[in-house]
């Protein structure tokens, strides 16, 4: 049973709520041990010889984290300097202090990198941004830096890896579900108390224009009372596009619109994109819903094929890459995947001014 659905269960009765509190408790212990070493030097912690900027999360997903880096990444190579991103390779076969090297024309299997790095490798070929797996971002970043003479290091996830020093933290923050119901895990989703948001150099809001600006305003002034005077940037995800995953011809958003689809999904806020299809237009006729990160079988998408009605499926780039080898043998007509990027509306300097280390004259 999917973690979520576990913790449903156990909030269904009194003992399950407090049992529920009892763990997050010990979980917040924890994390504060964890931090006050960390704070007072007991705990080690390395860095290395290039700009680090980390690129994370308060909750355990949701937020936008993976658009937000390939955003950065983006925003890095648009000012003509070198990027490069170290991820661990979640729940990839072997999680191993190897590192893993991602570019351009190189190629390997999802499940030997992870689906994020496979992912975001697959949205920035061409770009020259190499992609460092390990669960050691230490190492990582030494090869990066010897391989590739990156200007500005990624640090994809890493808000609580604390084993690696950066210059800048950005906390992603969804407007949708600011602070993970308010609970550590397993309560909540937090990965940690608000009061972490002190380590923070930017609060990126994710998802602005699903909530009232009355919420918004709410949502910024819990930030700024974790952190006075801290630097807070507001951003949206705009769907820009699909992609026909059998022939990989591109269709403008508009493609989209009066279709009735089934869409597919095993991501942290599958709510987003559910919105962003409708936004596009598109009847949701069918919706898929799996756990974060979930590998499809061949069984379950014999199922959906036979219960769609020849309604087209869009899912996501990240989900398209856990789909089995034999997907195209299976799921017959259009099978698309919908293209999205996060777009800054307010605080883009402050954003590039994290990125880079010093102001940059547009």
């Amino acid at each position: 049973m999917p973690l979520e659905e576990r913790r449903a269960s156990l909030r269904r009765s009194p003992l399950g709520r407090l049992l529920l509190r009892f763990l997050s408790a010990l979980y917040g212990l924890g994390v504060a041990l964890r931090n006050a070493g960390y704070a007072l030097r007991l705990l080690p912690s390395k860095r290395l010889p290039a700009r680090t900027v980390c690129i994370g999360n308060l909750t355990t997903g949701g937020t936008g984290k993976t658009t937000a880096v390939l955003l950065a990444a983006q925003t890095v190579r648009g000012r003509n300097l070198k990027a490069a991103i170290l991820c661990r390779g979640y729940r990839r076969k072997a999680e191993t202090e190897e590192v893993l090297a991602l570019l351009d024309s190189s190629d390997a299997a999802w499940e030997e990198v992870g689906d994020e790095p496979w992912m975001m490798h697959r949205m920035l070929k061409g770009r020259g941004v190499p992609i460092l797996i390990s669960a050691d971002r230490y190492r990582a970043g030494l090869a990066a830096i010897k391989y590739y003479a990156p200007d500005v290091l990624l640090l994809d996830d890493g808000f609580q890896h604390r084993k690696l020093r950066r210059d800048a933290d950005v906390v992603l923050v969804s407007a949708t579900d600011p602070f993970g119901g308010g609970s550590l895990l397993p309560h909540g989703t937090l990965r940690e108390p608000v009061s972490a948001l002190r380590r923070a150099a930017l609060v990126l809001l994710t998802h602005a224009d699903s909530v009232s600006p009355e919420r918004l305003k709410e949502i910024r002034e819990a930030v700024l009372g974790a952190k006075p005077g801290l630097k807070i940037a507001v951003a949206v995800h705009r769907p820009e596009g699909v992609l026909d995953l059998k022939s990989d011809r591109r269709h403008s958003i508009s493609y989209l619109k009066g279709k009735r689809i089934s869409c597919l999904c095993a991501i942290g806020d599958p709510r987003s994109f559910e919105d962003s299809l409708r936004q596009a237009g598109a009847h949701l006729q069918q919706i898929w819903r799996f756990p974060d990160h979930h590998p499809f079988t061949v069984e379950e998408l014999r199922s959906i094929e036979t219960l769609r009605r020849g309604a087209p499926i869009v899912t996501t780039f990240k989900d398209f890459v856990r789909l089995p080898q034999s997907w195209r043998d299976i799921l017959s007509g259009d099978v698309l995947a919908l293209s999205v990027k996060l777009e800054i509306t307010s605080g883009l300097d402050d954003w590039e001014t994290v990125l880079f280390g010093y102001h940059v004259r547009h």
